[in-house]
């Protein structure tokens, strides 16, 4: 796409409980547009979100929103209704994306392997042995997320989940080791396991330096990276995504990897993992969020 003379929006902050980490998200990618000539320039959102988007009279948007009505086809339909070509994931990837269910749907239909689960329910009592791990349907960030190592516990934790979402899911824990694959235009980058300090990788370690230690490539042996890279183009495609994503696996001891979730707008903060593999296949940090600006497109064709 040519950007000379293009206004470019970073659409930033937003409404849901990741605010914080899409505001660190967005003045990064500003920084790195500015360095590189662009005519970009910050899109707070908070309030009127179609009035702030209208008064910035921008031509494209770069989508640092995380969360609710920024990662989960909201904002995207809006942006298509407008004739706003935007950065990442349409309408349909975005929401199956963000509805960690519908997701775990879609990549059972499409022979994908990932943990059994069951949407919470009064009365529903999982057939699959604990631990458990207890999560908002439609969420990000591993808020409202909790480990259930015994039935006491689980309460609790569903009232933790519950805080952030109207649906709540309980699925098998798989022990072993967590990696990440971040999936570029549908190229598949370097695999990274990622070490949290206390073994969850909870919103804190993930967004606190020094609390994660992460290792590229991981040391998981050469078939098993081309086998999550593989996976990782499939969840992609079978949730349609488009533009930059991030894969989340688990890797158990027998060898079989598990994918979790498929983040459509992945962070883009000093600690953030799309970055990091990024460098490693050679790419700075200017030159990544060139490149997804550059993808930026409208999906609905009219």
């Amino acid at each position: 796409m040519e950007l000379k003379g293009k206004r470019v929006g970073v659409l930033m902050g937003g409404l849901s409980s990741e605010r914080e980490i899409s505001m660190r998200s967005g003045m990064a990618v500003l920084e790195a547009l500015r360095r590189q000539g662009i005519d970009a320039f910050p899109v707070i959102l908070d309030g009127d979100i179609v009035q702030k988007i209208l008064d910035a009279k921008i031509d494209l948007a770069f989508l640092a929103l995380h969360g609710k009505m920024g990662e989960d086809g909201t904002i995207q339909g809006l942006l298509e209704l407008l004739r706003i070509p935007y950065t990442g994931s349409g309408v349909l990837g975005s929401a199956l994306a963000m509805n960690k269910v519908k997701a775990k749907q879609v990549f059972l239909a499409s022979g994908i392997p990932t943990p059994e689960f069951v949407v919470w329910e009064e009365g529903i009592n999982p057939s699959f042995p604990l631990p458990w791990v207890v999560k908002p349907v439609s969420e990000g960030s591993t808020i409202g997320v909790s480990i259930v190592k015994d039935k006491a516990e689980l309460k609790p934790a569903l009232s933790k989940a519950l805080e952030y979402d109207s649906e709540v899911f309980i699925e098998r824990f798989i022990p072993g080791k967590e990696v990440t694959v971040a999936v570029l235009n549908g190229r598949p980058l370097e695999v990274i396991e990622i070490l949290p300090e206390g073994g969850f990788y909870d919103f804190e370690r993930k967004y606190t330096p020094g609390k994660a230690q992460y290792l590229i490539p991981a040391p998981i042996g050469d078939e098993l990276r081309r086998r999550a890279k593989e996976l990782a183009v499939l969840a992609y495609k079978a949730l349609k995504c488009s533009g930059c994503v991030r894969v989340d696996f688990r890797l158990d001891p027998q060898g079989g990897l598990w994918v979790l979730e498929v983040n459509t707008i992945p962070g883009m903060t000093a600690t953030s993992l799309v970055p990091r593999a990024a460098s490693y296949e050679g790419l700075t940090f200017d030159e990544l969020v060139l490149e997804i600006l550059k993808g930026a497109s409208l999906k609905v064709q009219i």
